[in-house]
Protein backbone atom coordinates (compact mmCIF):
# COMPACT_ATOMS: atom_id res chain seq x y z
CA UNK A 1 0.00 0.00 0.00
CA UNK A 2 2.73 2.46 1.04
CA UNK A 3 4.66 1.47 -2.49
CA UNK A 4 1.02 2.52 -4.39
CA UNK A 5 0.73 5.68 -2.51
CA UNK A 6 4.63 6.38 -3.44
CA UNK A 7 4.08 5.68 -7.54
CA UNK A 8 1.56 7.90 -7.71
CA UNK A 9 2.86 10.82 -5.74
CA UNK A 10 6.31 10.51 -7.79
CA UNK A 11 3.68 10.62 -11.03
CA UNK A 12 2.13 13.71 -10.06
CA UNK A 13 6.24 15.30 -9.48
CA UNK A 14 6.87 14.29 -12.53
CA UNK A 15 4.41 15.77 -14.79
CA UNK A 16 5.54 19.49 -16.32
CA UNK A 17 1.80 20.33 -15.97
CA UNK A 18 0.78 19.83 -12.70
CA UNK A 19 -2.56 21.24 -13.51
CA UNK A 20 -3.76 18.48 -16.03
CA UNK A 21 -2.74 15.39 -13.67
CA UNK A 22 -2.06 12.48 -15.82
CA UNK A 23 -3.31 10.02 -13.44
CA UNK A 24 -6.99 9.27 -14.22
CA UNK A 25 -8.29 8.34 -10.50
CA UNK A 26 -5.49 10.56 -8.54
CA UNK A 27 -5.46 9.61 -4.64
CA UNK A 28 -5.56 12.75 -2.40
CA UNK A 29 -2.32 13.79 -0.79
CA UNK A 30 -2.49 13.76 3.46
CA UNK A 31 -0.27 14.21 6.20
CA UNK A 32 -0.49 10.86 7.06
CA UNK A 33 0.34 9.35 3.38
CA UNK A 34 3.49 11.78 3.28
CA UNK A 35 4.73 10.32 6.69
CA UNK A 36 5.14 7.21 5.11
CA UNK A 37 6.48 8.02 2.25
CA UNK A 38 9.03 10.25 3.80
CA UNK A 39 10.18 6.98 5.51
CA UNK A 40 10.31 5.14 1.79
CA UNK A 41 11.59 7.75 0.38
CA UNK A 42 15.49 6.83 1.89
CA UNK A 43 15.23 3.60 0.05
CA UNK A 44 14.85 4.90 -3.51
CA UNK A 45 18.39 5.47 -5.97
CA UNK A 46 19.20 8.78 -5.25
CA UNK A 47 18.74 10.01 -9.09
CA UNK A 48 14.74 9.19 -8.44
CA UNK A 49 14.49 11.45 -5.38
CA UNK A 50 12.04 14.41 -5.90
CA UNK A 51 11.93 17.29 -3.68
CA UNK A 52 8.56 18.03 -2.17
CA UNK A 53 7.25 21.37 -2.92
CA UNK A 54 4.16 23.28 -2.15
CA UNK A 55 2.43 24.41 -5.49
CA UNK A 56 0.00 27.42 -5.19
CA UNK A 57 -2.85 27.43 -6.59
CA UNK A 58 -2.84 28.79 -10.06
CA UNK A 59 -3.50 32.81 -10.66
CA UNK A 60 -5.85 34.02 -13.37
CA UNK A 61 -2.95 34.37 -16.07
CA UNK A 62 -2.36 30.83 -15.88
CA UNK A 63 -5.84 29.81 -16.28
CA UNK A 64 -6.29 32.51 -19.28
CA UNK A 65 -3.25 30.76 -20.56
CA UNK A 66 -3.85 27.03 -19.92
CA UNK A 67 -7.54 28.27 -21.53
CA UNK A 68 -5.63 30.28 -24.77
CA UNK A 69 -4.63 26.55 -25.68
CA UNK A 70 -7.94 25.54 -26.28
CA UNK A 71 -9.59 28.75 -27.39
CA UNK A 72 -8.25 30.94 -29.96
CA UNK A 73 -10.47 33.74 -29.36
CA UNK A 74 -8.83 33.63 -25.40
CA UNK A 75 -5.63 33.52 -26.79
CA UNK A 76 -6.55 36.52 -29.35
CA UNK A 77 -7.17 38.93 -26.63
CA UNK A 78 -4.55 37.90 -23.63
CA UNK A 79 -1.52 38.40 -26.25
CA UNK A 80 -2.53 41.17 -27.93
CA UNK A 81 -3.01 42.85 -24.50
CA UNK A 82 1.10 41.61 -23.76
CA UNK A 83 1.31 42.57 -26.53
CA UNK A 84 0.85 46.38 -25.76
CA UNK A 85 2.43 46.34 -22.67
CA UNK A 86 5.72 45.44 -24.12
CA UNK A 87 5.66 48.64 -26.40
CA UNK A 88 8.42 50.70 -25.57
CA UNK A 89 6.91 54.13 -24.69
CA UNK A 90 8.03 57.23 -26.42
CA UNK A 91 10.75 58.93 -25.19
CA UNK A 92 9.63 62.69 -24.22
CA UNK A 93 12.24 65.17 -23.10
CA UNK A 94 12.93 65.99 -19.42
CA UNK A 95 11.42 69.56 -20.52
CA UNK A 96 9.48 71.15 -22.97
CA UNK A 97 10.55 72.92 -25.88
CA UNK A 98 9.46 76.42 -24.42
CA UNK A 99 10.97 75.88 -21.27
CA UNK A 100 14.11 74.78 -22.61
CA UNK A 101 14.38 77.86 -24.79
CA UNK A 102 13.49 80.22 -21.73
CA UNK A 103 16.68 78.23 -20.07
CA UNK A 104 19.10 78.73 -22.47
CA UNK A 105 18.24 82.20 -22.90
CA UNK A 106 18.86 83.08 -18.90
CA UNK A 107 21.97 81.30 -19.52
CA UNK A 108 23.43 83.39 -22.09
CA UNK A 109 22.24 86.20 -20.29
CA UNK A 110 23.86 85.53 -17.22
CA UNK A 111 27.25 84.50 -19.03
CA UNK A 112 26.93 87.38 -21.26
CA UNK A 113 29.81 88.94 -18.73
CA UNK A 114 32.15 87.02 -19.91
CA UNK A 115 33.13 86.79 -23.63
CA UNK A 116 33.54 83.09 -24.38
CA UNK A 117 30.67 82.28 -22.24
CA UNK A 118 28.53 84.46 -24.62
CA UNK A 119 30.22 83.02 -27.95
CA UNK A 120 29.72 79.27 -26.60
CA UNK A 121 25.45 79.93 -25.55
CA UNK A 122 25.26 81.72 -29.51
CA UNK A 123 26.87 78.75 -30.89
CA UNK A 124 24.66 76.10 -28.85
CA UNK A 125 22.09 78.05 -29.69
CA UNK A 126 22.54 77.92 -33.51
CA UNK A 127 23.16 74.39 -33.28
CA UNK A 128 19.93 73.94 -31.86
CA UNK A 129 17.97 75.94 -34.54
CA UNK A 130 19.54 73.88 -37.00
CA UNK A 131 18.73 70.23 -35.33
CA UNK A 132 15.05 71.57 -34.67
CA UNK A 133 14.94 72.89 -38.70
CA UNK A 134 16.20 69.68 -39.52
CA UNK A 135 13.32 68.09 -37.76
CA UNK A 136 10.82 69.89 -39.02
CA UNK A 137 12.05 69.24 -43.11
CA UNK A 138 12.56 65.72 -41.96
CA UNK A 139 9.02 65.32 -40.55
CA UNK A 140 7.43 67.30 -43.43
CA UNK A 141 9.42 65.32 -46.36
CA UNK A 142 8.29 62.12 -44.39
CA UNK A 143 4.27 63.37 -44.74
CA UNK A 144 5.03 64.23 -48.33
CA UNK A 145 6.25 61.18 -49.06
CA UNK A 146 3.13 59.16 -47.29
CA UNK A 147 0.77 61.40 -49.27
CA UNK A 148 2.63 60.12 -52.28
CA UNK A 149 2.55 56.49 -51.19
CA UNK A 150 -1.19 57.24 -50.02
CA UNK A 151 -2.17 58.57 -53.43
CA UNK A 152 -0.15 55.45 -55.77
CA UNK A 153 -1.94 52.86 -53.20
CA UNK A 154 -5.37 54.92 -54.14
CA UNK A 155 -4.85 54.68 -58.08
CA UNK A 156 -3.41 51.12 -57.98
CA UNK A 157 -6.28 50.45 -55.99
CA UNK A 158 -8.95 52.02 -58.40
CA UNK A 159 -6.85 50.23 -61.33
CA UNK A 160 -7.67 46.80 -59.98
CA UNK A 161 -11.50 47.69 -59.59
CA UNK A 162 -11.54 48.78 -63.17
CA UNK A 163 -9.56 46.31 -64.39
CA UNK A 164 -11.50 43.66 -62.91
CA UNK A 165 -14.84 45.09 -63.85
CA UNK A 166 -13.95 45.05 -67.62
CA UNK A 167 -13.01 41.74 -67.12
CA UNK A 168 -16.30 40.53 -65.82
CA UNK A 169 -17.82 42.62 -68.78
CA UNK A 170 -15.79 40.38 -70.83
CA UNK A 171 -17.60 37.77 -69.34
CA UNK A 172 -21.14 39.15 -70.53
CA UNK A 173 -19.83 39.94 -73.91
CA UNK A 174 -17.53 37.04 -74.84
CA UNK A 175 -14.63 36.93 -76.91
CA UNK A 176 -15.29 37.52 -80.97
CA UNK A 177 -13.27 38.02 -84.03
CA UNK A 178 -15.09 41.94 -83.30
CA UNK A 179 -13.89 42.42 -79.99
CA UNK A 180 -10.19 41.01 -80.69
CA UNK A 181 -9.67 43.22 -83.92
CA UNK A 182 -10.92 46.37 -81.69
CA UNK A 183 -8.53 45.63 -78.38
CA UNK A 184 -5.54 45.10 -81.15
CA UNK A 185 -6.37 48.64 -82.24
CA UNK A 186 -7.15 50.23 -78.93
CA UNK A 187 -3.50 48.30 -78.10
CA UNK A 188 -1.68 49.99 -80.88
CA UNK A 189 -4.02 53.53 -80.55
CA UNK A 190 -2.91 53.41 -76.49
CA UNK A 191 1.07 52.74 -77.44
CA UNK A 192 0.86 55.16 -80.49
CA UNK A 193 -0.47 58.06 -77.87
CA UNK A 194 2.57 56.50 -74.82
CA UNK A 195 4.53 59.70 -74.92
CA UNK A 196 1.30 61.70 -73.85
CA UNK A 197 0.00 59.93 -71.42
CA UNK A 198 3.19 59.00 -69.61
CA UNK A 199 3.58 63.09 -69.24
CA UNK A 200 0.23 63.35 -68.28
CA UNK A 201 0.54 60.66 -65.60
CA UNK A 202 3.20 62.46 -64.31
CA UNK A 203 1.20 65.67 -64.18
CA UNK A 204 -1.73 63.89 -62.39
CA UNK A 205 0.32 62.28 -59.62
CA UNK A 206 3.75 65.07 -59.00
CA UNK A 207 1.54 68.18 -59.41
CA UNK A 208 1.03 70.20 -56.02
CA UNK A 209 -2.06 71.83 -58.33
CA UNK A 210 -3.63 68.34 -58.45
CA UNK A 211 -5.94 67.33 -55.54
CA UNK A 212 -6.82 64.08 -56.29
CA UNK A 213 -9.46 61.53 -55.06
CA UNK A 214 -11.92 64.44 -52.67
CA UNK A 215 -15.37 62.47 -51.78
CA UNK A 216 -18.14 63.97 -52.81
CA UNK A 217 -20.41 61.25 -51.81
CA UNK A 218 -20.99 58.11 -49.83
CA UNK A 219 -21.37 55.36 -52.38
CA UNK A 220 -18.62 53.54 -54.36
CA UNK A 221 -16.02 55.98 -56.26
CA UNK A 222 -17.99 58.90 -55.07
CA UNK A 223 -14.97 61.09 -55.90
CA UNK A 224 -13.40 63.70 -57.68
CA UNK A 225 -10.12 65.12 -58.68
CA UNK A 226 -9.90 69.12 -58.92
CA UNK A 227 -6.85 71.02 -60.75
CA UNK A 228 -5.95 74.69 -59.65
CA UNK A 229 -4.46 77.23 -61.34
CA UNK A 230 -1.08 78.64 -60.14
CA UNK A 231 -2.44 82.16 -59.53
CA UNK A 232 -4.65 82.59 -56.72
CA UNK A 233 -5.57 85.49 -56.97
CA UNK A 234 -9.26 85.78 -56.81
CA UNK A 235 -12.11 83.46 -57.70
CA UNK A 236 -12.02 80.99 -60.50
CA UNK A 237 -14.60 79.77 -62.89
CA UNK A 238 -15.28 76.38 -62.57
CA UNK A 239 -16.20 73.02 -65.02
CA UNK A 240 -17.41 70.21 -63.09
CA UNK A 241 -16.40 67.51 -65.97
CA UNK A 242 -17.99 63.98 -66.19
CA UNK A 243 -15.36 62.37 -67.95
CA UNK A 244 -16.58 59.52 -71.14
CA UNK A 245 -15.86 55.26 -71.20
CA UNK A 246 -18.81 54.16 -73.17
CA UNK A 247 -20.49 53.65 -69.28
CA UNK A 248 -18.50 51.07 -69.07
CA UNK A 249 -14.66 52.34 -68.28
CA UNK A 250 -15.15 55.87 -67.61
CA UNK A 251 -12.63 57.18 -64.68
CA UNK A 252 -12.29 60.78 -63.58
CA UNK A 253 -8.10 60.44 -64.36
CA UNK A 254 -9.25 60.75 -68.15
CA UNK A 255 -9.77 64.01 -67.83
CA UNK A 256 -6.45 65.23 -66.59
CA UNK A 257 -5.42 66.40 -70.02
CA UNK A 258 -7.86 68.63 -70.59
CA UNK A 259 -7.45 69.70 -66.56
CA UNK A 260 -3.89 70.44 -66.73
CA UNK A 261 -4.39 72.67 -70.07
CA UNK A 262 -7.33 74.66 -68.68
CA UNK A 263 -6.02 75.33 -65.08
CA UNK A 264 -2.92 77.31 -67.16
CA UNK A 265 -6.02 79.88 -68.16
CA UNK A 266 -7.14 80.05 -64.68
CA UNK A 267 -10.14 77.84 -64.79
CA UNK A 268 -10.68 75.19 -62.38
CA UNK A 269 -11.54 71.67 -63.28
CA UNK A 270 -13.11 69.11 -61.14
CA UNK A 271 -13.44 65.72 -62.82
CA UNK A 272 -15.97 63.38 -60.91
CA UNK A 273 -15.45 60.00 -61.05
CA UNK A 274 -19.03 57.83 -61.12
CA UNK A 275 -19.91 53.89 -60.92
CA UNK A 276 -19.90 52.46 -64.37
CA UNK A 277 -21.53 49.46 -65.62
CA UNK A 278 -21.79 46.72 -64.11
CA UNK A 279 -20.85 47.79 -60.54
CA UNK A 280 -23.99 50.37 -61.71
CA UNK A 281 -26.68 51.20 -64.19
CA UNK A 282 -27.34 54.46 -65.50
CA UNK A 283 -29.50 55.74 -63.00
CA UNK A 284 -26.22 55.53 -60.75
CA UNK A 285 -24.45 57.12 -63.03
CA UNK A 286 -26.96 59.85 -63.30
CA UNK A 287 -26.98 59.69 -59.18
CA UNK A 288 -23.44 60.16 -58.93
CA UNK A 289 -23.02 62.95 -61.60
CA UNK A 290 -25.52 65.10 -59.85
CA UNK A 291 -24.19 64.79 -56.41
CA UNK A 292 -20.86 65.36 -58.11
CA UNK A 293 -22.30 69.05 -59.78
CA UNK A 294 -24.09 69.45 -56.10
CA UNK A 295 -20.96 69.40 -54.28
CA UNK A 296 -18.79 71.86 -56.83
CA UNK A 297 -21.57 74.00 -56.54
CA UNK A 298 -21.68 73.97 -52.90
CA UNK A 299 -17.94 73.72 -51.75
CA UNK A 300 -16.22 74.86 -54.89
CA UNK A 301 -15.73 78.02 -52.95
CA UNK A 302 -13.07 76.11 -50.14
CA UNK A 303 -10.96 75.58 -52.95
CA UNK A 304 -10.83 79.13 -54.46
CA UNK A 305 -13.37 78.85 -56.82
CA UNK A 306 -16.38 81.13 -57.60
CA UNK A 307 -19.63 79.33 -57.38
CA UNK A 308 -21.36 82.14 -59.23
CA UNK A 309 -19.19 80.76 -62.46
CA UNK A 310 -20.01 77.35 -62.55
CA UNK A 311 -19.92 75.14 -65.77
CA UNK A 312 -21.07 71.63 -66.28
CA UNK A 313 -19.12 69.59 -69.32
CA UNK A 314 -19.27 66.28 -70.48
CA UNK A 315 -17.31 63.92 -73.21
CA UNK A 316 -19.00 61.04 -74.87
CA UNK A 317 -21.07 59.11 -72.63
CA UNK A 318 -20.45 61.36 -70.07
CA UNK A 319 -21.71 63.99 -71.67
CA UNK A 320 -24.99 62.17 -71.54
CA UNK A 321 -24.74 61.24 -68.20
CA UNK A 322 -24.27 64.97 -67.72
CA UNK A 323 -27.32 65.99 -69.93
CA UNK A 324 -29.22 63.85 -68.24
CA UNK A 325 -28.52 65.18 -64.69
CA UNK A 326 -29.29 68.52 -66.45
CA UNK A 327 -32.48 67.88 -67.39
CA UNK A 328 -33.36 65.29 -64.47
CA UNK A 329 -32.75 68.43 -61.96
CA UNK A 330 -34.74 70.91 -64.12
CA UNK A 331 -37.64 68.14 -63.66
CA UNK A 332 -37.24 67.95 -60.43
CA UNK A 333 -37.40 71.81 -59.58
CA UNK A 334 -40.74 71.55 -61.09
CA UNK A 335 -41.93 69.14 -58.75
CA UNK A 336 -43.58 70.86 -55.42
CA UNK A 337 -41.56 69.71 -52.32
CA UNK A 338 -39.01 68.14 -54.33
CA UNK A 339 -36.14 68.63 -51.71
CA UNK A 340 -33.02 69.59 -54.38
CA UNK A 341 -29.31 70.45 -53.10
CA UNK A 342 -28.46 72.27 -55.72
CA UNK A 343 -30.48 74.06 -58.74
CA UNK A 344 -29.91 74.42 -62.82
CA UNK A 345 -29.76 78.05 -62.06
CA UNK A 346 -26.16 78.16 -60.73
CA UNK A 347 -24.96 76.23 -63.50
CA UNK A 348 -23.78 79.06 -66.03
CA UNK A 349 -24.00 76.55 -69.45
CA UNK A 350 -23.49 73.28 -70.02
CA UNK A 351 -20.51 72.16 -72.59
CA UNK A 352 -21.73 68.79 -74.43
CA UNK A 353 -18.50 67.15 -76.25
CA UNK A 354 -19.02 64.26 -78.72
CA UNK A 355 -22.28 62.94 -76.95
CA UNK A 356 -25.34 60.95 -77.78
CA UNK A 357 -29.05 62.43 -76.26
CA UNK A 358 -31.38 60.18 -78.09
CA UNK A 359 -31.07 56.93 -77.12
CA UNK A 360 -33.51 55.57 -79.94
CA UNK A 361 -31.14 56.38 -82.50
CA UNK A 362 -27.74 55.21 -81.31
CA UNK A 363 -28.96 51.54 -79.85
CA UNK A 364 -28.86 49.85 -83.45
CA UNK A 365 -25.56 51.88 -84.09
CA UNK A 366 -23.63 51.18 -80.77
CA UNK A 367 -24.80 47.16 -81.80
CA UNK A 368 -23.21 47.40 -85.48
CA UNK A 369 -20.09 49.27 -83.47
CA UNK A 370 -19.82 46.41 -80.76
CA UNK A 371 -21.54 47.52 -77.53
CA UNK A 372 -24.40 44.86 -78.49
CA UNK A 373 -28.20 45.33 -77.96
CA UNK A 374 -28.12 43.27 -74.88
CA UNK A 375 -25.53 44.94 -73.01
CA UNK A 376 -26.76 48.28 -73.66
CA UNK A 377 -30.06 48.22 -72.85
CA UNK A 378 -28.55 46.16 -69.55
CA UNK A 379 -27.01 49.16 -69.20
CA UNK A 380 -29.89 51.94 -69.49
CA UNK A 381 -32.00 49.11 -67.44
CA UNK A 382 -34.50 48.10 -70.46
CA UNK A 383 -36.11 49.35 -73.18
CA UNK A 384 -38.58 50.76 -71.54
CA UNK A 385 -36.12 53.00 -70.13
CA UNK A 386 -34.60 54.58 -73.12
CA UNK A 387 -37.37 57.26 -72.77
CA UNK A 388 -36.39 58.54 -69.45
CA UNK A 389 -32.76 58.56 -70.14
CA UNK A 390 -33.10 60.15 -73.73
CA UNK A 391 -32.66 64.08 -73.10
CA UNK A 392 -33.65 64.97 -76.33
CA UNK A 393 -36.71 62.86 -76.04
CA UNK A 394 -37.68 63.32 -72.24
CA UNK A 395 -37.58 67.06 -73.02
CA UNK A 396 -40.61 67.62 -75.55
CA UNK A 397 -42.82 65.13 -72.59
CA UNK A 398 -45.70 67.55 -72.24
CA UNK A 399 -45.75 66.37 -68.52
CA UNK A 400 -41.96 68.08 -68.27
CA UNK A 401 -42.04 70.29 -71.54
CA UNK A 402 -42.19 73.51 -69.13
CA UNK A 403 -38.73 72.63 -67.61
CA UNK A 404 -37.02 73.56 -70.49
CA UNK A 405 -37.47 77.18 -69.34
CA UNK A 406 -34.86 76.42 -66.53
CA UNK A 407 -32.28 75.24 -68.74
CA UNK A 408 -29.22 76.80 -68.89
CA UNK A 409 -27.76 77.77 -72.13
CA UNK A 410 -26.15 74.64 -73.30
CA UNK A 411 -23.68 74.30 -76.66
CA UNK A 412 -22.98 71.12 -77.93
CA UNK A 413 -19.32 70.41 -79.81
CA UNK A 414 -19.00 67.65 -82.72
CA UNK A 415 -16.26 66.14 -85.04
CA UNK A 416 -18.21 65.44 -89.02
CA UNK A 417 -16.22 62.25 -88.88
CA UNK A 418 -17.16 60.97 -85.19
CA UNK A 419 -17.92 57.16 -86.04
CA UNK A 420 -18.66 56.31 -82.50
CA UNK A 421 -21.75 58.70 -82.44
CA UNK A 422 -22.58 60.12 -85.42
CA UNK A 423 -22.45 64.41 -84.92
CA UNK A 424 -25.98 64.20 -86.11
CA UNK A 425 -26.72 63.71 -82.20
CA UNK A 426 -25.53 67.07 -81.31
CA UNK A 427 -27.28 68.69 -84.59
CA UNK A 428 -30.40 67.21 -83.57
CA UNK A 429 -30.43 68.03 -79.38
CA UNK A 430 -29.05 71.59 -80.13
CA UNK A 431 -31.79 72.11 -82.69
CA UNK A 432 -34.79 70.60 -80.27
CA UNK A 433 -33.45 72.77 -77.18
CA UNK A 434 -33.91 75.61 -79.93
CA UNK A 435 -37.87 74.86 -80.42
CA UNK A 436 -38.38 74.52 -77.10
CA UNK A 437 -36.58 78.49 -76.59
CA UNK A 438 -33.64 76.84 -74.97
CA UNK A 439 -30.34 79.23 -75.54
CA UNK A 440 -29.21 76.06 -77.49
CA UNK A 441 -25.83 75.38 -80.16
CA UNK A 442 -24.30 72.96 -81.99
CA UNK A 443 -20.55 73.37 -83.21
CA UNK A 444 -19.08 71.35 -85.55
CA UNK A 445 -15.74 70.61 -86.34
CA UNK A 446 -14.91 69.30 -90.09
CA UNK A 447 -12.56 66.27 -90.03
CA UNK A 448 -12.56 65.33 -86.42
CA UNK A 449 -13.08 62.08 -84.98
CA UNK A 450 -14.38 60.91 -81.69
CA UNK A 451 -11.15 61.64 -80.19
CA UNK A 452 -9.36 64.10 -82.00
CA UNK A 453 -10.88 66.78 -80.24
CA UNK A 454 -10.34 65.58 -76.57
CA UNK A 455 -6.76 63.72 -76.80
CA UNK A 456 -4.69 64.20 -80.24
CA UNK A 457 -5.42 68.10 -80.83
CA UNK A 458 -4.68 68.93 -77.34
CA UNK A 459 -1.39 66.50 -77.18
CA UNK A 460 -0.29 67.71 -80.84
CA UNK A 461 -0.21 71.31 -79.07
CA UNK A 462 -0.52 74.52 -80.48
CA UNK A 463 -3.77 76.22 -80.27
CA UNK A 464 -7.02 74.16 -81.56
CA UNK A 465 -10.34 75.81 -82.22
CA UNK A 466 -12.60 73.69 -79.25
CA UNK A 467 -10.56 74.69 -77.03
CA UNK A 468 -10.09 78.11 -77.63
CA UNK A 469 -14.10 78.15 -77.85
CA UNK A 470 -14.51 76.72 -74.70
CA UNK A 471 -12.33 79.62 -72.92
CA UNK A 472 -13.47 82.50 -75.27
CA UNK A 473 -17.38 80.96 -73.62
CA UNK A 474 -16.03 80.61 -70.02
CA UNK A 475 -14.23 84.00 -69.95
CA UNK A 476 -16.86 85.92 -71.95
CA UNK A 477 -17.56 89.75 -70.69
CA UNK A 478 -14.00 88.89 -68.06
CA UNK A 479 -11.65 91.57 -70.25
CA UNK A 480 -8.67 90.54 -68.33
CA UNK A 481 -9.41 86.95 -68.58
CA UNK A 482 -9.61 87.25 -72.29
CA UNK A 483 -6.24 89.96 -72.79
CA UNK A 484 -4.58 87.03 -70.89
CA UNK A 485 -5.58 84.48 -73.62
CA UNK A 486 -4.69 86.85 -76.57
CA UNK A 487 -1.03 86.63 -74.87
CA UNK A 488 -1.32 82.81 -73.72
CA UNK A 489 1.66 81.04 -75.07
CA UNK A 490 0.69 78.33 -77.55
CA UNK A 491 0.43 74.71 -75.64
CA UNK A 492 3.44 72.66 -75.60
CA UNK A 493 3.15 69.62 -77.79
CA UNK A 494 3.04 65.89 -76.57
CA UNK A 495 3.42 63.64 -79.05
CA UNK A 496 5.63 63.59 -82.43
CA UNK A 497 3.17 64.37 -85.63
CA UNK A 498 3.34 61.28 -87.32
CA UNK A 499 2.36 58.98 -84.64
CA UNK A 500 -0.56 61.59 -83.85
CA UNK A 501 -1.33 60.42 -87.57
CA UNK A 502 -0.85 56.80 -87.23
CA UNK A 503 -3.01 57.14 -84.10
CA UNK A 504 -6.20 58.96 -86.27
CA UNK A 505 -5.89 56.30 -88.17
CA UNK A 506 -5.91 53.15 -86.43
CA UNK A 507 -8.25 54.71 -83.47
CA UNK A 508 -11.05 52.20 -82.65
CA UNK A 509 -13.32 54.68 -81.52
Amino acid sequence: MFRTSISRISTLFRNPNPHRLLIPNPIPITTKNIKKAQIFIPKMPSQQILPITYHPPPSTTEKLLSKSEDDPATRLLLFSHFEDEEKPAPLRPLLPKSASYTFNTSSASAAAATPAGSANNNQKRRRRTASDNSLYSSSEEAAERHSIAGDVEHAAAETYLVTRLSLKLLSYLGVGYRWITRFMALGCYSFLLMPGFIQVGYYYFFSKQVRRGIVYGDQPRNRLDLYLPKNSDGPKPVIAFITGGAWIIGYKAWGSLLGQQLSERDIIVACIDYRNFPQGTISSMVQDASQGISFVCNHIAEYGGDPNRVYVMGQSAGAHIGACAIVDQAIKELGEGESTSWSVSQINAYFGLSGGYNLFNLVDHFHSRGLYRSIFLGIMEGENSLHRFSPEVMIQDPNVRTAASLLPPIILFHGTADYSIPSDASKNFAETLQNLGVKAESILYEGKTHTDLFLQDPMRGGRDDMFEDLVAIIHEGDSEALARDAVAPPRRRLVPEFMLKLAHKVSPF
